[in-house]
């Protein structure tokens, strides 16, 4: 009998979120409680990289905390972003959210419409003389830079962010009495493992989001009751509700 779900992720800002529907019908507390966290790199980490922000013309957004660990870094570094500083962001939100720290000019700010970084491409092959930085994760591959490279964009990719454990503390470790646990990122199964180096699943019901979570999940021996996303159930939302129907009528 499933009671008491952890979702690996930050509560939803939004009362309609399916989630919320889910603990009603069911009858199941959820729980929310992010695994991993996102940390800035020190200036000094940045240096190191040899990159001067300046040089570059225009810069490449692809989340909210890009945005934040960009514009950070710069006041950090005390540079000053010229006002004709081009972005290009992979969704009209991520798009908005520059407004926190520059104002809003439809001339300088792209974005695209499926949050795909493919269909922001148009957009930078246009403005093909740009200098593209793009600040990422430290947890990223190459397709980016290989996409950039094959239109011949003139670009570079820096780190400005990392993702670490968000450890759990003793009193959650002692009171760790989940039936299921919902996770979304490979880093989130790394959290697990590290918190709880002694984890017997037993009769604990395991999701996971993405192809590369799941591959995680095995890898770490775990048993997958819950696999998302599928041609039937796009949704982590729409797995989950299907199987509790499956287990809980």
């Amino acid at each position: 009998m499933i009671k008491k779900i952890l979702v690996s992720q930050p509560k939803p800002t939004s009362e309609k979120s399916p989630y919320f529907d889910i603990a009603e019908k069911f009858d199941v507390e959820l729980v929310f409680r992010p695994f991993i966290k996102v940390e800035g790199i020190t200036s000094k980490e940045f240096r190191a990289q040899k990159v001067s922000i300046l040089d570059y013309t225009a810069i490449v957004f692809t989340s909210r905390h890009a945005i934040d660990h960009f514009f950070t870094m710069a006041k950090e570094l005390r540079v000053n972003i010229p006002e004709d500083m081009k972005y290009f962001c992979v969704t009209e939100t991520i798009a908005l959210y520059i407004q926190k720290y520059v104002q809003y000019r439809k001339r300088k700010i792209f974005f695209g419409e499926t949050g795909k970084i493919e269909d922001l491409i148009p957009s930078m092959v246009k403005h093909k003389t740009e200098k593209y930085l793009v600040p990422m994760s430290d947890v990223h591959n190459n397709s980016l830079s290989m996409l950039l490279d094959s239109k011949k964009l003139n670009h570079k990719e820096c780190v400005m962010y990392k993702t670490v454990s968000n450890d759990f503390t003793e009193e959650e470790v002692k009171n760790f009495d989940y039936d299921m646990l919902i996770f979304f990122s490979p880093s989130g199964i790394e959290a697990l493992t590290k918190n709880f180096p002694d984890f017997k699943q037993g009769n604990i019901a395991i999701a996971t989001f993405g192809p590369t979570t799941a591959k995680a999940a095995k890898e770490a021996g775990l048993r997958l009751d819950i696999e998302a996303p599928s041609e039937k159930y796009p949704s982590m939302t729409g797995a989950l509700q299907h199987y509790l129907i499956e287990k809980q009528g």
